[in-house]
C-alpha cells in the first residue's frame, strides 16, 4: 500500500541571536520538499521551530538584563517573520517552552529512568557552552570543540546519564540493515569511526549548574539536557504521550529529518537510541547537509560573517534567494556564498533565461495576435524536440527531488527553459510575422512557447512559488492546468485565452554598481576586508596557514591613509549609508559613502580621524559618488566599529 503521508522536519533553531542565510538554506530546502509532496497529493506535515533551553540562553539573557523567556520570545518573533518573508509553508512551529512539549519530555525522561535506561551519577568532563555539547578528551580537535573550534571548559556536577553504550551494537546493526538511514553515506562512516567504534560512552542528560531548562520531575535541581529535550520535539509536536496522539499515529515515523552536518551525531546516535529505548520506530532518513561558507569559513554570528537574508530578499526578491540557495550548491556538500555568484545566477538564469522567455513570449503574442492565444496552428521543424523535452522533464525532476538533489532538479528544468529560448532563435517568429501566409506556423510557435511556460510554472512552483504564480498570471487558465500531473501532459492551454504582458519577473542587475553598494551596506564583506585575508575570530584565533594569503606586493597596492571627518549626513535614498566629507591631507575635500548609519549618528563622527582606503575605484552609491572606503570592524552582537586614528593629522600614510 502506498504511503499517502509525508513528514519532514528541520532542526529546531537555537534562538541565541539573529538567523543568517545558512539557517535559511535548510528551511528553504525543507519547504521545497513539502511543497513538492503536497503537489503530488501527499498529506504533508512540515515541522520547524525553536530549541529554547540551555546554559547559553540563560547566560545571554542575563547579559541582556531580561528573563530567558523574554529573551527567546523576542528572537522567536523574528524567526517567524523570517520564515514568512521566505515563503516557508510550515504546518507546525514548535517551541520547546510549549507546555505540551515540556510535559512530553518529562514523561519520556521518567519512563527511561523507571526502566533503567537513565541512571544517576557524577559528570566530570569537557563541555562546549555555545554548542551545548559534551566531549571527551579524544574527541577534541587541537584541544578545542571539534564542531565550532571554541574553548571547552572542565565541568563536574551531579547528573543523570542515558545508557548509550547499552544500545551501541543494536544501533550498528540498524545502520547495516537500513543503508539509507543516514545520508549522504559518508556521514555514516563518520559516526561509526569517530563515535561508535572508539567506544560509545553514556550521555549526560541532566544539568544542575543552571536552571533554564525542563525540570526533572522527581529530582528538584536537575534540568533535562538540552539535546534530549530538543530531539523529543519531533514526536512531542505530534502529540506523543498526550491525550490526543492522532497526529503521531498518522505521521510517525518521520520520512526525513533535514539537519546540518554538525548535528548529525545527535540525530543518528542519541535520537535513535532514545527511540529504541522507548520502543518506538526510527525515522526513515536523516540527511546531514553541508554548510554555506563565507570566505572559506562557516557562517557564524559570533564570527561576524553573517549574511542577512532580510537584506538580500529586500534587494533581489525572495525567489531569487531561494533559487540561489537551491541551485548553486549540490545539497549535502559545502558551498561558498558570494555576492558575485548570487548576482550571476540572478542575471544569467533568472533574468536572461526565464524572465526573458516569459517577457518575449507574452510580448510576441500581444504584438502578433492581440494578446490572445492563437487557434490557427501548423506544426513544423523543431517542435518535436521542444515538446518531447517538455513532457520528459517532470520525470527527471521527480527522480532528482526524491534524492534531495535540488540543484540537479533545477538544472533539468532550466535546460528546458534554455531549449525554449533556442527554439525562438530557430523558428524566428519575427520573420514569420512578415508574411501573412506564415500566420498558422507563427501561431504554433507561440502556442508551443506558452505551453512550455505552463509546464515550467508547474515544475518551478515548489522552488519558486511567487515566480510560478507570476507565470500563471501571464498565461491564465484554471487550476486543472497547473496540477503536478499536468506537467507531464501537453496541449492544455486553450485557444482564445488572453496572455497578459506583465513587468519583468527578474530585472537584470548592474553587477559593478550592485557589488559596490553591497560593500557599502556591509563593511565586513568589503573588498578591502577580503584583501586583508579575513579578520581574527574573538573566540578562536585564526590559523595563519588557513588564510587566503597575499604577497607584500599585493598589500602594497592598497593605499591607506588617515583622514579627518569634516562633515557627515545621511544619504536620503538609503537607510544605511552616511555621506562623509573628509580632509585627507590633499587640500581637496573627498566624499565617501559608508554603510554605518545603523551604528553611528552623523554628529558622533565629525572631528574624528579615520583610516581611509584612498585608492579604491570610485563608485556611485544611491546617487553619491564614493571615492574610497573607511575601515571598520565587526564587533559583538552584530555591531560595527569604525577604526579611529584620533591624534594623527590628516594624510598620514599607514604602512
Amino acid at each position: 500500500m502506498k504511503k499517502d503521508t509525508f513528514y519532514i522536519t528541520t532542526p529546531i533553531y537555537y534562538p541565541s541571536g539573529k538567523l543568517h542565510i545558512g539557517h535559511s538554506y535548510t528551511t528553504v530546502a525543507a519547504d521545497t520538499m513539502a511543497r513538492y509532496k503536497r503537489m503530488q497529493g501527499y498529506d504533508v506535515m512540515f515541522l520547524t521551530g525553536t530549541d529554547e533551553h540551555g546554559q547559553k540562553i540563560e547566560d545571554r539573557a542575563k547579559e541582556a538584563g531580561v528573563t530567558p523567556k523574554a529573551f527567546v520570545d523576542d528572537i522567536v518573533s523574528g524567526i517567524k517573520d523570517m520564515w514568512k518573508l521566505l515563503n516557508i509553508s510550515y504546518d507546525k512551529f514548535i517551541r520547546t517552552t510549549d507546555p505540551e512539549h515540556v510535559a512530553c519530555v518529562q514523561k519520556i525522561f521518567k519512563q527511561l529512568y523507571d526502566q533503567g535506561d537513565i541512571y544517576k551519577g557524577t559528570y566530570k568532563g569537557l563541555y562546549c557552552t555555545p554548542c551545548e555539547s559534551f566531549w571527551t578528551e579524544s574527541q577534541l580537535k587541537d584541544g578545542k570543540c571539534p564542531d565550532c573550534g571554541r574553548e571547552v571548559t572542565a565541568a563536574e556536577e551531579e547528573a543523570y546519564f542515558l545508557k548509550l553504550s547499552k544500545y551501541a551494537d543494536r544501533l550498528v546493526e540498524y545502520y547495516e540493515t537500513h543503508p539509507d538511514f543516514i545520508q549522504p553515506a559518508s556521514r555514516k562512516n563518520e559516526m561509526l569511526n569517530n563515535f561508535i567504534k572508539p567506544g560509545l560512552e553514556d550521555l549526560c542528560v541532566s544539568r544542575t549548574s543552571f536552571s533554564w531548562g525542563i525540570p526533572v520531575t522527581f529530582d528538584p535541581g536537575h534540568v533535562v539536557y538540552v539535546w534530549l529535550d530538543a530531539l523529543s520535539n519531533y514526536i512531542s509536536a505530534l502529540g506523543y504521550n498526550s491525550d490526543d496522539d492522532s497526529l503521531y499515529q498518522k505521521f510517525w515515523p518521520a520520512d526525513i529529518h533535514l539537519v546540518g552536518k554538525e548535528i548529525v551525531r545527535f540525530h543518528t546516535i542519541v535520537w535513535p537510541i532514545m527511540l529504541m529505548a522507548l520502543g518506538l520506530p526510527l525515522p526513515e532518513k536523516v540527511y546531514g547537509h553541508g554548510w554555506l561558507l563565507l570566505e572559506g569559513g562557516k557562517m557564524s554570528k559570533s564570527k561576524g560573517n553573517v549574511v542577512d537574508p532580510v537584506v538580500l530578499c529586500q534587494r533581489y526578491g525572495v525567489d531569487a534567494i531561494r533559487y540561489y540557495l537551491l541551485r548553486e550548491i549540490p545539497f549535502g556538500s559545502d558551498g561558498v556564498f558570494t555576492n558575485e555568484a548570487l548576482i550571476g545566477r540572478i542575471n544569467s538564469d533568472l533574468a536572461n533565461d526565464l524572465g526573458n522567455l516569459v517577457s518575449r513570449t507574452a510580448a510576441m503574442v500581444g504584438k502578433y495576435f492581440g494578446g490572445v492565444l492563437p487557434a490557427e496552428r501548423l506544426a513544423g521543424d523543431f517542435d518535436e524536440d521542444l515538446i518531447t523535452q517538455a513532457k520528459a522533464v517532470k520525470i527527471a525532476l521527480e527522480e532528482a527531488l526524491d534524492k534531495l538533489e535540488f540543484s540537479t532538479a533545477l538544472t533539468e528544468l532550466f535546460a528546458l527553459i534554455s531549449r525554449a529560448n533556442k527554439y525562438i532563435d530557430e523558428t524566428a517568429p519575427w520573420a514569420l510575422a512578415k508574411d501573412e501566409n506564415n500566420k498558422a506556423r507563427l501561431g504554433a510557435v507561440l502556442y508551443n512557447l506558452c505551453e512550455t511556460l505552463r509546464v515550467a510554472a508547474v515544475l518551478i512552483a515548489p522552488f519558486l512559488p511567487e515566480t510560478a504564480g507570476k507565470i500563471r498570471e501571464t498565461l491564465g487558465g484554471d487550476d486543472s492546468m497547473y496540477t503536478w500531473e499536468s506537467a507531464g501532459d501537453w496541449g492544455l492551454l486553450k485557444a482564445g485565452m488572453p496572455i497578459a504582458k506583465l513587468p519583468p519577473i527578474f530585472p537584470r542587475i548592474d553587477v559593478e554598481k550592485e557589488l559596490a553598494e553591497l560593500e557599502a551596506i556591509n563593511p565586513a564583506a568589503s573588498a578591502a576586508h577580503e584583501a586583508a585575508a579575513g579578520k581574527a575570530e574573538k573566540e578562536k584565533p585564526a590559523n595563519v596557514a588557513s588564510l587566503s594569503q597575499i604577497t607584500i606586493d599585493d598589500f602594497a597596492k592598497v593605499e591607506l591613509r588617515t583622514a579627518v571627518i569634516t562633515a557627515c549626513e545621511p544619504v536620503k535614498k538609503s537607510k544605511k549609508l552616511l555621506k562623509l566629507t573628509l580632509d585627507d591631507g590633499s587640500g581637496q575635500p573627498r566624499t565617501v559613502a559608508s554603510g554605518i548609519s545603523p551604528w553611528y549618528k552623523p554628529e558622533e563622527l565629525v572631528g574624528h580621524t579615520i583610516v581611509l582606503v584612498a585608492n579604491l575605484k570610485p563608485a556611485k552609491l544611491c546617487g553619491v559618488e564614493s571615492c574610497g572606503m573607511i575601515l571598520a570592524a565587526d564587533g559583538p552582537e552584530d555591531t560595527v566599529k569604525v577604526l579611529f586614528a584620533d591624534g594623527l593629522p590628516a594624510g598620514c600614510a599607514i604602512h
